[in-house]
């Protein structure tokens, strides 16, 4: 009888120690890491792949597209201008990045929403740092076609260039 009441004496004390760490550990109170000075930018950021629709249905798309690490500020968007005219992109989509300082390149997803059932629509993409400036990337003109009610349209593969005329 000895034996088990030590046993659980001990198994009691073990639990307590780990609980009561756990219960510490939650109960600090939180504080910031200091904020990293900003990566260096690169000289030139290229794109690697895409841009491509990667869905699109009635009324939004999802633009996803992989460049060279820009550097710069952590807090980054990937931004899209796009428009009905290859010519006139006057609308911009964009979409809050955190950059990952030991990846060599960054993967850019941005929704594009309230478009129009079966337009075409023609695009760029280009991202930017959290204070504004561009990263000088630009893409070349894309385009992609929204589908009708109830319709998606997935995994496109890249869209062929346009060509200036």
């Amino acid at each position: 009888m000895i034996s088990l009441h030590l046993k659980l004496a001990t198994a009691a004390a073990a639990a307590s120690v780990l609980f009561s760490n756990s219960i510490a550990a939650q109960s600090d109170s939180y504080s910031a890491k200091q904020e990293l000075a900003p990566a260096p930018k690169v000289a030139r950021v290229r794109i690697t792949q895409g841009p491509a629709l990667e869905m699109a249905d009635g009324n939004s798309a999802i633009i996803r597209w992989r460049s060279d690490n820009p550097g710069g500020s952590d807090e980054h968007y990937g931004v899209v201008h796009y428009g009905t005219s290859p010519r006139e992109l006057s609308q911009t989509a964009k979409s809050h990045i955190r950059l990952n300082r030991s990846h060599a390149d960054t993967v850019f997803r941005v929704r594009v929403d309230g478009l129009a059932l079966r337009t075409t629509y023609y695009y760029t993409v280009d991202s930017m740092g959290a204070n504004g400036t561009g990263d000088r990337v630009k893409s070349p003109v894309r385009r992609f076609t929204t589908s009708g009610p109830g319709e998606r349209v997935a995994a496109y593969s890249p869209q062929p260039l346009l060509r200036p005329r």
